[in-house]
């Protein structure tokens, strides 16, 4: 009762703003409060604000885990990538979050590849199964009450690393705490089953204003699910704002173009929350919670009502999608004796008498009304007190009828029902493509989900300008089968706006309306028009010189002068562009005139990548028109000019990445720049034999991207082109689509892309001088990894010396291995590789003269060691 009370009055303090409890003990190293699974350094920056308040107001523990460092991203500091750029970002990252009180930082090891917002290329490349298991081994070594993580789902603009860095926590917090997982952790490594108590993702589909009431005033997009929000207008310590403090942070990570972010408001009415989504709870928690720690109730706290911390208390029910008339099954599970009551919607019924029994109480619940998400809620009763929880489920009609999903959907869909988070489903708009004046099939997929066949009608109540081949279609299905219709859909009114242009944010809405014996079901759904051209046919080869001769591009203008991200053009002398497409024997010629009044970076021809970050023109095609993602697409981005004078080209976030000359040999490139400078024009010459399988005359996917960029530190402040939305780099299905009449691909050549060449070379944690200096601080192995064994093992033995500039110490090892020194006072001094093969004491030398000796041993048997010396 003695610690219950302290904890709570730590909490009181910490609501008003006071110091929590000087006598607050301390976690053991490597022990956490709250553990963050992010894919790259900076992925937690957005709630740094949220992380610092907890750890100031009531000495919350924060822990990153971060899955890559990041190599994969641009570079405005400076010219490293790779594993350099990597371990830049990792100093970067690790700087930001200490303003949040956050002291461990762990990695993976991780590659991060490149921009793609498919989850199934990013599952493929990290092996899924390997990344899994060491997620669940830091769980199970750090211990987290609370895992905090990114979005998983495949919402607009969620980078498909962050999706599956979201996917690996959600699955981590179920694996942990079951002995069966990964069953080697506990018998070989002596870890134990760990089961945090709460688990949420960050949130970014809400309606919220600002200032201090956005904790309390927000909507969600499911009202259904339970969501909290930090208010980042608190003051902190300091006397500054937790929003101008992530501020300050967010400008540390200087390598992707941050530096110069602005200050949070000065006006605390404008400042806004931070937003987070309950995807499961193992503890009670209260329900309209809305104070500043409400995330973190039952699991650093004890939740309202008296039960002890450490009380568990869930809902389970038999199945997610149940139906009216219908009983299902709802246990209650509990960690103490008491007794449990639902709570239901008006009209529901409920049998059971609601006696735990070997720490579980079963319900037959009968539910009423109509269609929709809801929310079971339990409130348990003991001797020590009362604690609720809930549950949500969804009421479905007797058939369902859903436009077809994107692959990406259906493949998030199928993981929550496999993962036992159904509630994070049909989160997103079902959407498809039509190409302008074009047509294509829409595909709707029905289900029956009751005991009795059912028939009836689908219509498709499209917007104005579209067209169906029938008003509506007929069904039979089955007892508990599922079906389709398909309806050909028509665009009919071509002057109808395209891309993010057009619709509602891009989206034409419409419903789905499908009939049956119950209530008809309605769904939403979308269209949205891409735009299309034909290419032309060249009478004679064009010279690729950055110039338009007469004659050589017969076919239309295509405007590139449609924003997708970042600042508007002020004008169109600001920024503007148009493009033309033209075929001449086996490739495509393309000519871009970019029209701009201020010239952004001139780049190092060795620096000719990450495109960006200056002024440039990036070339996307899909071969086939039908791509997932682009790792089976050619895309290039070419740089006007270099501080060489010449233009340079690469290829970036596609089948084959890399320096343009040896990706797409056969590809040529021109430009001219103007003098004075109010522009540039581009013309390339692309092989087709240099994409990765063969046109599709009748279905090129197209899109051109111009980057504009008015400042000389490398990054960029605005992004237009031809079809455009945010984060359409990577969404070929969101690309124009090309005909190219005449155009017949020489026999033999592909229709299928080989696997993607993408860089596998990730920044190591032994090359790491910050992670073996935390590994050697809190005892927990590097990246996740195992421990060195005793017979393998080696470690630095006495105190190092430290003469004519450099640093002398004895390694001694048990077994053989790859030791990595380094010294390290902020940066790297000295370093030495050496390579153990038998055990015994060696001395090794590296150059250095202050700071700190660390040492990581690589063991050949499997796992890490890590040793930290302060010099003398």
């Amino acid at each position: 009762m003695r610690k219950t009370l302290a904890l709570s009055l730590t909490l009181a303090a910490g609501l008003m703003g006071l110091a929590p409890p000087a006598h607050a003990v301390p976690h053991p190293p490597g022990r956490l409060d709250v553990l963050f699974v992010g894919a790259h350094p900076d992925d937690e920056s957005f709630n740094l604000s949220t992380y610092g308040q907890w750890h100031e107001k009531a000495h919350v523990t924060t822990g990153v885990l971060t899955i890559t460092r990041g190599e994969g991203g641009g570079n405005a500091v400076g010219t490293e990538e790779g594993p350099a750029l990597g371990l830049l970002r990792e100093g970067e990252e690790r700087a930001a979050v200490a303003k949040a009180g956050i002291s461990d930082v762990h990695y993976l090891d991780k590659v991060d590849f490149y921009y793609t917002v498919s989850d199934r290329l990013t599952r493929d490349v990290w092996d899924h199964d390997s990344t899994l298991a060491k997620v669940v081994r830091l769980v199970r070594e750090t211990r987290p009450k609370v895992i905090t993580t990114m979005t998983p789902s495949p919402i607009s603009g969620q980078h498909g690393n962050h999706q599956e860095a979201g996917r690996l926590a959600v699955e981590a917090y179920y694996l942990a705490a079951d002995p069966k997982a990964f069953p080697e952790q506990l018998t070989k490594e002596h870890l134990k089953p760990w089961r945090a108590a709460r688990l949420l993702h960050q949130e970014h589909l809400v309606k919220s204003g600002t200032g201090p009431s956005c904790e309390s005033t927000f909507t969600p997009t499911d009202p259904s699910a339970d969501g909290y929000g930090v208010w980042d207008g608190r003051a902190s310590a300091s006397g500054k704002t937790w929003a101008q403090i992530e501020a300050e942070a967010g400008r540390l990570y200087a390598s992707q173009g941050w530096a110069h972010n602005p200050d949070a408001p000065s006006d605390p009415n404008k400042i806004g929350c931070d937003y987070f989504t309950l995807v499961d709870s193992r503890v009670p928690f209260t329900r309209g919670n809305h104070d500043p720690l409400a995330a973190l109730e039952g699991a650093t706290y004890p939740a309202k009502g008296g039960l002890p911390l450490g009380t568990e208390f869930s809902l389970t029910t038999s199945r997610f999608g149940v139906a009216p008339g219908e009983p299902f099954t709802v246990t209650a599970h509990a960690s103490v004796p008491g007794r449990v009551a639902l709570s239901l919607p008006a009209g529901w019924t409920a049998t059971g008498a609601g006696t735990l029994h070997q720490g579980a109480a079963t319900f037959t619940v009968t539910p009423a009304g109509k269609a929709g998400r809801v929310r079971l809620g339990a409130t348990l009763t003991t001797g020590h007190g009362t604690g609720t929880t809930g549950r949500a489920v969804e009421v479905e009609p007797a058939v369902t009828g859903r436009q077809q999903p994107l692959p990406r959907v259906s493949d998030f869909d199928a993981w929550a029902a496999d993962t036992g988070v159904p509630q994070l489903s049909d989160r997103v708009k079902r959407v498809l493509t039509l190409a302008s004046g074009g047509s294509r099939q829409v595909r709707v997929d029905l289900a029956n989900t009751t005991k009795e066949a059912q028939k009836g009608t689908v219509a498709l109540n499209l917007p104005k300008g579209f067209a169906a081949d029938a008003a509506s279609k007929a069904y039979t299905l089955a007892a508990g089968a599922t079906g389709s219709v398909t309806f050909t859909v028509r665009d009919t009114d071509t002057s109808l706006p395209t891309s993010n242009q057009g619709g509602s944010g891009g989206d034409y809405d419409y419903t789905i309306t499908t009939t049956s014996s119950g209530a008809p079901d309605v769904a939403n759904a979308a269209l949205e028009l891409v735009p299309a051209t034909a290419i032309p046919h060249a009478a004679k080869e064009p010279t690729v010189d950055g110039k338009e001769s007469a004659a050589e591009y017969p076919g239309p203008t295509l405007n590139l002068s449609r924003l997708w991200e970042g600042t508007a053009c002020e004008s169109a002398a600001d920024c503007s562009a148009t493009g033309k497409v033209t075929w001449y024997d086996d490739a495509l010629y393309v000519l871009v005139h970019v029209t701009d009044d201020k010239q952004g970076g001139v780049l190092d021809p060795a620096d000719c990548k990450r495109h960006w970050r200056t002024d440039s023109v990036e070339i996307a095609l899909d071969p086939r028109g039908d791509a997932e993602n682009t790792s089976t697409t050619f895309k290039t981005g070419i740089l006007p000019t270099t501080s060489g004078g010449s233009p340079c080209f690469e290829r970036d976030a596609d089948n084959h990445q890399g320096p343009g000359t040896d990706t797409a040999p056969g590809m040529k490139v021109a430009s001219v720049v103007d003098k004075p400078y109010t522009g540039y024009t581009v013309e390339t010459k692309i092989p087709l034999a240099d994409l990765p399988a063969a046109v599709d005359p009748s279905r090129l996917g197209l899109d051109i991207f111009i980057y504009d960029s008015d400042t000389t530190d490398k990054t960029g402040q605005t992004r237009i082109g031809w079809s455009t939305w945010g984060g359409v780099q990577g969404d070929p299905y969101r690309w124009g689509l090309a005909t190219l009449p005449g155009y017949t691909p020489p026999p033999g050549r592909p229709t299928t892309a080989p696997s993607p060449v993408i860089s596998k070379t990730a920044a190591l944690s032994v090359n790491s001088p910050q992670s073996i200096l935390q590994a050697a601080r809190i005892g927990v192995p590097l990246a996740a990894g195992l421990a060195a064994p005793r017979s393998d093992t080696a470690r630095v033995a006495g105190r190092p010396t430290v003469t004519n500039g450099a640093v002398t110490f004895r390694l001694r090892a048990t077994g053989p291995g790859t030791a990595y020194a380094y010294v390290w006072n902020g940066k790297i001094l000295g370093s030495a590789k050496v390579d153990v093969t038998r055990a015994g004491t060696r001395t090794v030398t590296v150059p250095g003269t202050a700071g700190t000796l660390t040492v990581a041993f690589d063991a050949q048997a499997g796992g890490t060691a890590s040793t930290a010396v302060p010099l003398r």
